[in-house]
């Protein structure tokens, strides 16, 4: 009994369905009917955005390209002699049960150095052992080649972005200036930073980090303004009291206690210059990034894991390594 219960009630629902179609299809057919009468302008107005970049790009290009030649020679400068300061360390080669077995000198200067600035053993037997493996799977030049474009783009972007962070911490003028920048820097999509930066500099190094910089600035900005800002009234007005001119209570007081928030703020400009030194192998920039793009584009897929693997390994280092040495000075 209960079966034709079921299949009645099944009936009842197809039957309403059907019937709920027939009733409001007429109505949605004449909608459409309505909707391809409406006669859209063959070419709306429009500002013509595109044409004015278009413009000023040239101009610039133009007009001012020995000042682009001379930043294009400044970031090669800093990147080959960062590149071949690394890579100038010996690699030993031990045949261990018929396998070459890579020993990176690079990965033991990396041990002590990232144990002397994080106070952490944990995190130089981390650059040890990465390093060592990126020199394993036959990666040790691109990883150092992603890592000069990483610390030359970071180095700029924190030497620029701490300054003016600090101007946004202590005059509200600057702050409200620079915040659309920022917004627009961090909002506008990755890919096309490498646009002018083709145009500006050519193929090569010298985009990527010039990309990279762009990308990586607002971190540091942020996060020192931050931190400026959160400094405590009271401590000021000790500093105050205690007779500090500008410069004083700037040096002796903000800064310092900000200086866990600023750390941050290096600690995130480095991890994003990472992942844009990677993105900008589409301009030649090379490194693992290259490795990636190469494993894509020839569909290789042990080659991009393995590349992608050794980009996590070098983001492991300085992400470790740079917030340790901000919970330090915390």
């Amino acid at each position: 009994m209960s079966y034709f219960r079921d299949s009645f009630k099944k009936m009842v629902v197809v039957l309403l369905g059907a019937f709920g179609w027939v009733s409001i299809y007429p109505f949605m057919a004449s909608a459409r009917v309505g909707a391809s009468l409406i006669e859209l302008p063959a070419k709306p107005v429009s500002i013509p955005l595109a044409e004015w970049t278009v413009a000023v790009v040239d101009w610039l290009a133009i007009n001012i390209e020995p000042f682009f030649d001379f930043i294009q020679l400044v970031l090669n400068v800093i990147n080959d002699a960062l590149l071949a300061a690394i890579q100038w360390i010996p690699i030993f080669v031990v045949k261990i049960a018929g396998l070459d077995i890579r020993f990176p000198v690079w990965s033991l200067i990396l041990f002590f150095l990232l144990w002397y600035l994080s106070g952490e053993l944990s995190t130089g037997l981390l650059g040890l052992i990465t390093v060592w493996l990126s020199a394993n799977f036959g990666l040790y030049i691109e990883m150092t080649e992603t890592f000069a474009l990483t610390l030359t783009a970071a180095f700029i972007a924190i030497a620029l972005g701490i300054p003016s962070g600090i101007l946004a911490g202590i005059s509200e003028t600057v702050n409200h200036m620079i915040r659309p920048v920022l917004d627009l820097m961090q909002t506008m999509p990755v890919f096309v930073y490498l646009i002018p930066a083709v145009i500006f500099f050519g193929m090569g190094a010298a985009p990527g980090a010039v990309a990279t910089v762009i990308f990586a600035y607002p971190p540091s900005v942020r996060l020192t303004n931050l931190g400026i800002r959160e400094v405590p009234t009271e401590l000021v007005e000790a500093g105050q009291a205690f007779g500090c001119n500008y410069w004083q209570l700037l040096t002796k007081v903000q800064i310092p206690v900000a200086r866990p928030s600023i750390m941050q703020g290096v600690n995130q400009s480095i991890m994003l210059a990472l992942s844009m030194a990677v993105v900008a192998a589409l301009i030649g920039a090379g490194g693992l990034g290259g490795e990636v793009v190469r494993g894509i584009q020839r569909m290789r897929v042990g080659q991009g894991f393995v590349a992608g693997l050794s980009v996590v390994f070098t983001a492991m280092i300085l992400d470790r390594a740079t917030a340790n040495i901000g919970a330090r000075e915390e």
